[in-house]
C-alpha cells in the first residue's frame, strides 16, 4: 500500500518525533512504499493570504499550484497517515494550516449545491487513514467536551475517503504526567498495531 505519512512538531526530540519513525519505519519494514512529509522541516506556509481566499471558491487553480506537490501525495495515496500532537484540543496550527490551503474545494472534495447538501468526496484512492496523537487531557475530559480534534478527522475528514476506508486512531491521552514506561508502552502499541496493516 503506498501511505503518505504527515507530521507535524516543531521539535526533533519530541515524542511526537519518536512515534513519526516508528510509524514510517513500522510501515515501510511491513512491504508499504511509504511517503514523509514533514511540515515544520519543509517549512510549509500554513496561512492563507488574501488573494488565495478571494480565488477559495471559484478558479483556484493558482492556490492549487501552490501546494502542487502536497496535492500530488493525496492523489498518489492509498493510506494517510498524520502524527501530531493535539494543542487546545485540536491539531497544531501548522497542521489545520495545511488542511486549509491543500484540500481545497473542487480538488479533495466538491461543495454541497444545496442548503442541506454535503460535500462530495474525490479522494476515493484512500482506503487507510491512521492518525497518532498525544494530548495533555485525560481521556475523561476530551470525551466529555466530545473530543473535537478526533472529531474533525474521523467524523469531518473521513467522508471525503472511500467509503469502505478503515480508520486506526490512537491517543496518548495524559501525556504531560506521562511517565517514561508510559510513552515506551504507547510507542509499543502503535508499532504493534501498524504491523497489522495488510501491504
Amino acid at each position: 500500500m503506498r501511505i503518505l505519512v504527515v507530521f507535524c512538531h516543531p521539535c526533533g526530540e519530541s515524542l511526537a518525533a519518536r512515534l513519526c519513525s516508528a510509524v514510517t519505519e513500522t510501515l515501510a519494514a511491513g512491504g508499504h512504499e511509504v511517503r514523509l512529509r514533514d511540515l515544520y522541516a519543509e517549512g510549509f506556509d500554513p496561512v492563507i493570504r488574501q488573494e488565495e481566499w478571494r480565488d477559495y471558491f471559484g478558479d483556484n487553480k493558482a492556490n492549487a499550484e501552490a501546494v502542487a506537490s502536497h496535492l500530488e501525495d493525496l492523489r498518489w495515496a492509498e493510506g494517510l497517515a498524520l502524527v501530531y500532537p493535539t494543542w487546545w484540543y485540536g491539531p497544531p496550527a501548522m497542521l489545520k494550516g495545511w488542511l486549509e490551503r491543500v484540500w481545497l474545494p473542487g480538488v479533495t472534495f466538491d461543495v454541497p449545491k444545496t442548503r442541506m447538501g454535503i460535500v462530495t468526496r474525490k479522494l476515493d484512492n484512500i482506503r487507510l487513514f491512521v492518525a497518532v496523537t498525544t494530548s495533555g487531557s485525560p481521556w475523561w475530559w476530551l470525551r466529555l467536551i466530545r473530543d473535537p480534534g478526533r472529531s474533525l478527522f474521523t467524523r469531518g475528514m473521513r467522508p471525503l475517503f472511500h467509503p469502505r476506508c478503515r480508520v486506526v486512531w490512537r491517543q496518548l491521552y495524559s501525556m504531560d504526567s506521562a511517565s517514561q514506561a508510559r510513552r515506551d508502552a504507547f510507542v509499543a502499541r502503535v508499532t504493534a498495531t501498524l504491523r497489522q496493516v495488510a501491504p
